[in-house]
C-alpha cells in the first residue's frame, strides 16, 4: 500500500487527519508510531476541532519538521529553509483544494468547534471530505519527499 492509501486508511480507521498523514511517514520521520500518534493528536479538526488550519496540512508540516530542521544548529536561514519547504506544500495543497483551512475545506458540512468529537459512522465519511483530503496531502508529501532525495523508490522508501 502506498504512504496515500496508508494515510487514507489510517483516517478510516479512526486516527484524526493529522496523525494519518504523520503515521502514514513514521518509518521516515524518526518517531515510532506511538510518538507519531501521541505528537500529532493535538492537531486533529483544525486543532482541537477549532477548525484552523487543516489537519492534514499540519500533518505535512510535522513531518518537514521531523525530516528537514536542524535543531542543533537553530539560526535564521535553518528557519528559513523550513519555512520555505512548508510555503511550498501548502501551496501545492492549497492548488488542489482551494484552500488549508479546515472550516473552508468542510464548507458544507454542518460541524461545530466543540471538543467533542463526531462519531464515525457510515454518513459521517458520506459528508466528509477528510478521507480523501488525508491521501492527497500524503500524496503531496510523498512527491516532494522524492523530489529531495528523501524517498527514492516507487514504494516511497
Amino acid at each position: 500500500m502506498d504512504r496515500a492509501a496508508r494515510a487514507k486508511e489510517n483516517f478510516l480507521k479512526g486516527y484524526n487527519c493529522t496523525q494519518a498523514v504523520l503515521l502514514a511517514f513514521s518509518d521516515v520521520i524518526g518517531l515510532s508510531e506511538r510518538e507519531a500518534l501521541k505528537v500529532s493528536a493535538p492537531f486533529g479538526g483544525g486543532v482541537g476541532r477549532m477548525r484552523e488550519i487543516c489537519g492534514t496540512v499540519s500533518g505535512m508540516m510535522l513531518a518537514l519538521g521531523l525530516i528537514f530542521y536542524d535543531s542543533d544548529h537553530v539560526t535564521a536561514e535553518e528557519k528559513k529553509a523550513l519555512y520555505v519547504r512548508e510555503q511550498e506544500l501548502a501551496s501545492r495543497f492549497r492548488a488542489e483544494n482551494g484552500s488549508i483551512v479546515c472550516r473552508e475545506l468542510l464548507s458544507g458540512v454542518k460541524t461545530d468547534a466543540s471538543p467533542y468529537p463526531d462519531a464515525r459512522t457510515p454518513e459521517y465519511y458520506k459528508k466528509r471530505p477528510c478521507p480523501q483530503l488525508c491521501e492527497q496531502a500524503a500524496a503531496i508529501l510523498e512527491e516532494y519527499l522524492r523530489e529531495q532525495g528523501v524517498l527514492t523508490d516507487e514504494r516511497g522508501e
